[in-house]
């Protein structure tokens, strides 16, 4: 097969940092056709060091040199604008998390994948690790049935950048984050919420099938800032099940900045456990006993590059298996926004 003809959308900190580099190791399988990102030289800069063979400030401009698979790595706001253009123009769609500000646009991108029959794949990258995918397998061979009790837990090093006072310790170091893509609300949709229980949120839904069908939550932003560092929610899920969401900004250099994330589910017929920065998976139904996963060391930690690997494989064909695929990003995006609704309010919000 010819060479994947790549299109970029938002060429900014992550997508240099972790989807590009990883798109240049796959060597023969992608051609780097076209990218877009605001500011001509930082434009200028990324042309060069990637080798695209055109660049532009207008993403149409990109999507009309021919492409087969696109990064969307603008900011949340966008996403919906520019993966819609995307697959509309017929090709497979890595989005970047957040992955819509809204649930009716999230779910509007997902019917266009499916009616395009182009893959949507979600940058959530524990989602496409081989441990998660492990357990994931699992799951689906001991079928220990619907969510009774969830519990999710996360801490990360973000405190600096929803503040502005520093930066996140993965960003490139040759394109710093724009402050407003997570300090304006009316770009990111919010604050740690958006920027990281999106993360949490897509692992505890994706091992789990589980969907929010109500929130009610904490929140709390200091003043100086725009938007909150910590959330506390209650969740209420299809099926009758509960959830605990909690999720905290921590401090850079704090635990050698890696991320605490951890999911325990207690289901009807058997139970499991994750954590990543402990780096243990263990699962547990009547049927089967305890069986614990062997994990490398680490194995747990996060890893970025992974997701624009399974938007290659799958649109080469390689593999079927979808690990972060957009139905699942839509179920993210409907917890956050009840999430976010209930702390405006002050009350518990029902879908």
């Amino acid at each position: 097969m010819a060479k994947l003809r790549l299109g970029v959308i938002g060429a900014g900190s992550w997508a240099t940092a972790a989807h590009l580099p990883a798109l240049r190791a796959r060597g023969q399988d992608v051609e780097f056709v076209g990218v877009c990102r605001p500011g001509a030289d930082a434009l200028a800069r990324v042309k060069e060091c990637f080798g695209f063979r055109m660049a532009s400030e207008d993403y149409r401009d990109v999507l009309d040199a021919g492409v087969d698979i696109v990064v969307v790595a603008s900011p949340t706001v966008l996403h919906h604008e520019h993966a819609s253009a995307a697959l509309d123009a017929g090709a497979h769609v890595l989005c970047e998390k957040p992955y819509t500000i809204s649930s009716k646009q999230a779910w509007d991108v997902v019917d266009r994948a499916r009616r395009a029959d182009r893959h949507l794949v979600l940058s959530f990258g524990w989602n496409h690790s081989p441990m998660i995918k492990r357990l994931k397998r699992l799951l689906t061979t001991y079928d220990i049935g619907p969510v009774e009790h969830l519990t999710v837990t996360m801490s990360s090093q973000t405190r600096e950048l929803l503040t502005d006072t520093g930066v996140y310790p993965d960003a490139s170091p040759d394109a710093v984050p724009e402050p407003e893509t997570w300090t304006d609300p009316a770009v990111s949709g919010g604050g740690y919420g958006q920027a990281q229980l999106s993360h949490a949120l897509a692992l505890a839904l994706g091992l789990t099938g589980a969907r929010a069908n109500g929130a009610f939550a904490l929140a709390w932003t200091p003043r100086e800032a725009q938007v909150e560092l910590h959330n506390a929610v209650s969740l209420t899920l299809e099926g009758g099940g509960i959830c605990s969401l909690a999720g905290a900004s921590a401090f850079l250099g704090a635990d050698g900045n890696k991320h605490h994330l951890a999911v325990e589910a207690v289901c009807s017929r058997g139970q499991f456990a994750v954590d990543v920065f402990r780096e243990r998976a263990v699962l547990f139904s009547p049927e089967a006993g305890q069986i614990d996963l062997t994990v490398a060391p680490g194995e747990g930690a996060y890893d970025g590059t992974r997701p624009a690997g399974s938007l290659v494989d799958l649109a080469l064909g390689h593999r079927d298996e979808n690990p972060a695929p957009g139905e699942l990003g839509a179920r993210t995006v409907e917890a956050l926004e009840l999430t976010y609704r209930s702390a405006a309010s002050g009350a518990f919000e029902r879908a």
